[in-house]
């Protein structure tokens, strides 16, 4: 059954852009007409995406397939949501940002832990959604936690990728963090 899914695209562009009128026409026509297209950088396209699909992946890899059709040039930065912070949390299940600080600062539980500590504090959206979910008893919208693990998937993959393009880095990686 086709649900609607709500994400964000983030691309990057070769070169500065100050008429995106040539990018709008080019992205409806490829399919993207569920898409509020943001301009904020020069050299940024993104894209609030409100797609219907049977899934959260059909909805994100297809929109980005269409991007990619109609911006050949350009490349995926991030999908959104999935770095957070306590605020955003809040914001995406409904409760006080004093409620998610304590939950997620709680040192007697398996509380997910941060990709980034310091200021900001930043998690992957996924995991706290679950935690909430299975060890809180929250109600976790099912679509936001479905875009949420594949957006975290997706940005995993495409840094990989960035990652592997440097191999002498990466053997010297695999050498560190090896099992001893």
């Amino acid at each position: 059954m086709m649900q609607p899914y709500e994400f964000t695209l983030v691309f990057a562009l070769p070169s500065a852009v100050t008429d995106f009128s040539d990018y709008e026409d080019r992205l409806f026509e490829a399919g993207c007409d569920d898409a509020l297209l943001g301009i904020g950088h020069p050299r940024r396209l993104g894209l609030d995406l409100m797609r219907h699909a049977d899934d959260a992946r059909t909805a994100v890899f297809s929109a980005i397939d269409d991007v990619r059709r109609a911006v050949p040039d350009a490349l995926l930065v991030e999908v959104q949501p999935d770095l957070v912070g306590m605020s955003d949390v809040a914001e995406l299940v409904g409760r006080s940002r004093q409620n998610i600080r304590k939950l997620l600062l709680s040192t007697t539980e398996r509380v997910p832990v941060p990709v980034h500590s310091g200021s900001p504090t930043l998690w992957n959206l996924a995991p706290v959604l679950a935690w909430l979910r299975d060890e809180k008893g929250y109600r976790i919208d099912h679509r936001l936690l479905e875009v949420a693990e594949v957006a975290m998937l997706v940005n995993a993959q495409s840094a990989n990728a960035r990652v592997r393009s440097q191999p002498r880095i990466v053997r010297e990686l695999e050498a560190l963090l090896a099992p001893v």
